[in-house]
């Protein structure tokens, strides 16, 4: 909990007009320092003063990726008083309309090169898709198990965000994070509505989240887990970022015999059944419901499972030992590797 000397040095970090314009322009997503010389029209060095002002206050979170830096607002309860300041901005400021047009325009021509981009690849950015998978189906389980109302939502290999876009008005808080640059180009220029704010993506390597222990309520696994190397690492990873009784939503291709698709899609596990996601879920301290299955040409399952709740120590009067299980583990340290490549 934030002191009186911390909140008021936050309150006098924010306390400048060009400040809280930055705070606003937040709002809208992730940009780096070059974006906001374009849309405010000020220069470098001066914006990087205030950006360095607003990220030692808590205001700003600055998150780097490879040689870019990202500004954004800092996810959960670490970022309450930013959305709060920016709430109680004058919504018809001609200042802060003019800042969003020239926003617009921005993210507009950022989602275009990032288009542009993927198409000279030639990448099947969109792999339900380019199965024939039953997507829109898909979707619909996905959405009638995730209740509105929802706290943290992390989506663990989230490609262009189409998850955080689909959860986004039944969530509090939703963080997307993936290993390809790409990727997120993409996702980013998608989650630059006004309405998914809260939605934000950043680059992070699905068997070293830097992301704190049971931090979010549900962690969502959307097509990854076949890419793995190591599934079993890659859940482990997950289990631990839950709260206690937090919600791994898992879905994923069901068992199948396509040898070809590990050539050309680089899957490295032919689906799974439900024996080995059960055994993998008990490995990684979660807990099993029943799986919902979704038919096409290939059938889509999708596997609830529920992260452990630590037993609480009798209460002797005086410090007892820690329950097993209940000391919170450290994230490893941040390096952005691939998700994980075939192997011959």
């Amino acid at each position: 909990m934030a002191t009186m000397e911390t909140l008021l040095a936050s309150l006098r970090a924010a306390a400048e007009p060009t400040r809280l314009r930055l705070l606003a322009l937040a709002q809208r997503g992730a940009f780096c320092v070059m974006d906001f010389t374009d849309i405010l029209g000020q220069s470098q060095p001066r914006l990087s003063r205030h950006l360095k002002l607003l990220c030692e206050n808590g205001l700003l979170e600055r998150v780097r990726e490879g040689s870019n830096v990202w500004f954004t607002l800092p996810p959960g309860d670490a970022g309450a008083l930013s959305r709060d300041l920016i709430a109680r901005l004058p919504p018809d400021d001609p200042v802060l309309e003019a800042d969003r047009r020239q926003a617009a325009r921005v993210l507009a021509e950022r989602a275009r090169i990032a288009s542009e981009s993927f198409r000279q690849k030639g990448s099947d950015w969109d792999e339900m898709r380019a199965l024939g998978l039953p997507a829109q189906a898909t979707e619909d389980a996905l959405l009638a198990l995730v209740p509105a109302g929802s706290g943290a939502l992390l989506d663990i290999g989230t490609g262009t965000s189409r998850v955080l876009e689909l959860l986004a008005p039944r969530i509090r808080q939703g963080l997307g994070v993936d290993a390809s640059k790409a990727m997120l180009a993409l996702a980013r220029a998608r989650l630059a509505e006004p309405s998914l704010g809260h939605c934000s993506v950043r680059l992070a390597d699905m068997y070293r989240l830097p992301l704190p222990s049971a931090a979010f309520d549900i962690v969502v696994m959307q097509m990854v887990l076949h890419h793995a190397e190591d599934p079993g690492l890659a859940l482990a990873e997950a289990e631990r970022v839950l709260r206690p009784g937090g919600r791994l939503l898992l879905v994923d291709l069901a068992e199948h015999d396509r040898k070809d698709l590990t050539d050309r899609l680089a899957h490295r596990w032919p689906g799974f059944s439900d024996e080995a996601i059960t055994a993998l879920f008990g490995a990684a301290s979660l807990t099993p419901a029943a799986p919902v299955t979704i038919p096409g040409p290939l059938s889509v399952r999708i596997w609830p499972a529920t992260a452990s709740v630590p037993a609480v120590a009798p209460d002797t009067g005086r410090h007892g030992p820690v329950p097993a299980g209940a000391v919170a583990r450290d994230p490893a340290p941040f390096d952005p590797l691939p998700f994980g490549s075939r192997s011959d």
